[in-house]
This record gives C-alpha cells, sequence and structure tokens, in this order.
C-alpha cells in the first residue's frame, strides 16, 4: 500500500490563524502540493484524511457507503447542542427516523406547503430598500428562518421565540467552528465556562419548542405542516416520537435548513448581480409565471434556467464544503489502505471546482445544467450529498430557493459593484456580506 502525503502538526500549527479565519486556501494549497488525497495531523496519533478525489468521494458516499458513518464532529460535538435527529445520528437510530421523517418532505406534501411558504418569502421580501445599496445576507438569513419557522408551526404570533433560537442557533454554530478548528485550546473552553455556556443556552432552545409543541398538542387541530407531519410519524410498533426526539428533529431542521439555505441565495443572488446577461435571461422566465394565480408546483417547473442558476451558485459556493464520515470497516482507494476509525473530510468545494471536471471552473455558467447538454455531472457534484444520506429537505430548500429568486427578479433589476464576495467558512460556507442594489423594475 502507498503511504499517504502528511501535513504535519508543526506545518497546522503554524497556519492556525489562518486556518481560524478561512481554511479554504491552506487546504486548496495542501491539494496543489500533495495531490487529491492527503492526511493532516491535528494531534498526538490523531489525523484527518482529506480528499478532492472523485471516485474515492462517491464512494465514500455511495457505493461503498455501508463502510462509512457520520463522524464524531456531528454524532458528538454538534450533537451536544442540537441533540441527535437525523443530521447528528448513526445506525439504527438514523434508519429509523429517516423512514419517519422522510414522508414529509415528499413532493405532494411540499406542494400543501407552497403557499405557506410564498406567504413567508414575500413577507421578508418586502423589508427590501428599493433603489438603495442593501446587505441582502441576514435578510436571506431571516427569510429561511420564518420558511421554516411557518413551514413547521403555521403561525406568525411566535416571532420573538423564533428571533430567540435563531440567534441561540447561530452562537452554537460559532463555538463549535472554534472547537473544531482549534482542537488544542478545548481545554480553556472546557474551563472558562465557555462551553458550558453554549449547553445552557441550548437547553433555552429546546425550551421554546417545547412550549411550542405542547400548544399545538393541546390545541388538537389539524395544521397539515411539518410539525403535524411529525407528531403523526409512527416507529414500525405504532409508537410517536418523545418530546426529546421531536425537539432534537426539530432543532436540526432549524439548524440545517434555514443556513444552508440562506448561504447558497445570497452567492446565488450576488452571481446574477454581477452577470446580468444571465439575470435578464432568468428574468425573461419569470415574466411567463401568472403570479395573480395561486403558486403551485407545477409553476416551478417553468422556471428552469433559474433552476440552474441556483444550481450553477450552489457548485461554485456549495453549502456543505466539506462533507465529514468515519470509516466502520477497512477500506482502500487506488494502492492507498483507510484504516478502520479514520476520519474522512470530502473537499466538495474543491471538487466542484476541479478543471479536470468542469469546462472554465471559475466561471457562473448556468447553461452547463441545461438537460439539453447531457452531460452528466452525478460523479463530481453533491451540493445536497449523495447516497442514502443525501440532505432529506433538498426538495424543500430547491423549492424555496426557486421562489425567493424568481419574486426578486420580478421585482428587481439587482446590480453589485463588487466582483468578488467575501466568505466566512463556518459549518456551512457562508458570504460575508451580499451588498447588493435593487433597481425597482
Amino acid at each position: 500500500m502507498k503511504k499517504l502525503p502528511r501535513v504535519t502538526r508543526s506545518h497546522v500549527f503554524k497556519n492556525r490563524k489562518q486556518i481560524l479565519s478561512n481554511p479554504l486556501p491552506f487546504h486548496h494549497d495542501n491539494f496543489n502540493r500533495l495531490g487529491d488525497i492527503f492526511e493532516v495531523e491535528v494531534g498526538f496519533h490523531k489525523r484527518i484524511v482529506f480528499t478532492r478525489h472523485a471516485k474515492f468521494i462517491k464512494q465514500v458516499l455511495q457505493t461503498q457507503q455501508k463502510k462509512y458513518q457520520k463522524s464524531s464532529l456531528q454524532t458528538v460535538d454538534l450533537a451536544k447542542y442540537i441533540g441527535h435527529g437525523l443530521l447528528t445520528s448513526n445506525g439504527e437510530h438514523w434508519r429509523t427516523h429517516r423512514r419517519m421523517v422522510q414522508p414529509a418532505f415528499h413532493k405532494k406534501k411540499l406542494q400543501g406547503l407552497i403557499t405557506i411558504m410564498h406567504r413567508a418569502i414575500k413577507g421578508e421580501l418586502a423589508k427590501i430598500r428599493p433603489n438603495e445599496r442593501q446587505n441582502i445576507y441576514p435578510l436571506m438569513g431571516d427569510l429561511a428562518f420564518q420558511v421554516v419557522a411557518t413551514s413547521l408551526f403555521s403561525r406568525d404570533d411566535i416571532q420573538k421565540q423564533m428571533s430567540d433560537l435563531k440567534d441561540i442557533t447561530e452562537a452554537n454554530q460559532r463555538m463549535l467552528i472554534k472547537e473544531m478548528r482549534q482542537p488544542y485550546l478545548n481545554w480553556w473552553y472546557k474551563l472558562s465556562g465557555k462551553i458550558a455556556h453554549h449547553l445552557k443556552i441550548s437547553k433555552n432552545a429546546r425550551s421554546i419548542l417545547s412550549q411550542i409543541i405542547s400548544e399545538r398538542i393541546a390545541d388538537g387541530s389539524d395544521k397539515d405542516d411539518l410539525l403535524d407531519m411529525l407528531l403523526k410519524a409512527r416507529y414500525e410498533d405504532g409508537g410517536s416520537m418523545s418530546e426529546k426526539q421531536l425537539i432534537d428533529e426539530v432543532l436540526i431542521l432549524f439548524a440545517a435548513g434555514h443556513e444552508t439555505t440562506a448561504n447558497a441565495l445570497g452567492f446565488t443572488l450576488h452571481l446574477l448581480a454581477t452577470h446580468p446577461e444571465v439575470q435578464e435571461k432568468a428574468y425573461q422566465e419569470v415574466l411567463k409565471i401568472d403570479w395573480e394565480q395561486d403558486f403551485e408546483m407545477e409553476s416551478l417547473r417553468k422556471l428552469p434556467y433559474v433552476k440552474q442558476s441556483i444550481e450553477e451558485g450552489m457548485r461554485l459556493y456549495p453549502p456543505a464544503y466539506y462533507i465529514d464520515r468515519e470509516a466502520i470497516e477497512e477500506d482502500e482507494i487506488e494502492g492507498y489502505r483507510i484504516p478502520k476509525n479514520t476520519m474522512l473530510l470530502l473537499a466538495i468545494y474543491e471538487l466542484h471546482r476541479d478543471e479536470r471536471f468542469w469546462d472554465a471552473p471559475e466561471n457562473f455558467i448556468p447553461e452547463r445544467f441545461d438537460p439539453s447538454n447531457k452531460k452528466d455531472y452525478s460523479d463530481y457534484y453533491f451540493p445536497f450529498g449523495a447516497g442514502p444520506r443525501m440532505c432529506v429537505g433538498n426538495n424543500f430548500a430547491m423549492q424555496e430557493m426557486i421562489l425567493t429568486v424568481a419574486e426578486i427578479l420580478r421585482m428587481y433589476k439587482l446590480s453589485s459593484d463588487v466582483n468578488k464576495i467575501p466568505i466566512d467558512p463556518l459549518i456551512s460556507l457562508k458570504p460575508l456580506a451580499v451588498n447588493l442594489h435593487f433597481q425597482l423594475r
């Protein structure tokens, strides 16, 4: 077996400041020096394998997925803040709850949510200030959070609780990033009480959700929203989820659902603003929709170029820019041995910009996703992951993003005086700011 190229612990420590603020350039340099797969020393006798190898990524996520599971980064580190739901569990626990939760995101169920979703989107977009420059990213965060909240709870009288929940979710994410990128300081985070503080505010988030769920159960009426679907979900023995498990699943819907969507929207809107020819083509498509009628799922199928623009935005800026896994069996890829218990980070950001697979990979070209091009990108395009652990809410997120982009283009012409958008890689890939000018059409 070939020996994996290695990034030493001393090299990691020397670049610690850059890694904390933005690790992407550091890892890009390592890939260019060492090749498509290498290991990084992160502690005594502890290493993480990084890869942008397309065949290996597909092997881990799909063809040999039974040899891998979610790593402790999610099942332990993230789970301590948001519980053990779909995103943060493995094995039979995950399989059981995947079967229970997945029907809530079936396309027929999403059809019933589209009116709720559309109303929430229009309500948030009313906050845009026409004919002036505005950082749209905070608004996209609020929009995505409200879409999840209204789709879950069908209520418009819990803004304060939802605002508190959003603040807690974002604060815990920033704490977790520090723990992941500075593992040599975890002793200090524990001793200083920082971790204890964030665990405490996590309990506050659970209390907020517990009250909302209790009120729904006491009300007894059918709302046909996501919470109703989760309350009605049953195990094979006919039993329902405990309140604790229900809160875990709801917390994960908020944590995983709102920020990744907000990030993708922010990047896509910036790309449309800086590519007026693409924006105009998408706008002409939007004009064909009758926006005065009740919006239906069928209407979204009439917006293929809007969808392609979002897909291309997620290629350039994938929210899940790294996917973590852990080997539960020994594996091998092109002469490299992957021992059991090895942690892997799959570099989706690198793969999506690899010139071996993409023509002009740094350019924004939505036409590359036109079905008529007949080029299959499934071996190296993973915006929602792949295999059995592919994001359960991918259709929900795409529906929300198409609606949002179409509504914005219908009302505004976008422009920007910034060509390159600053990024902030946290749990997901985030734009620091998306400063756009909104000109009323």
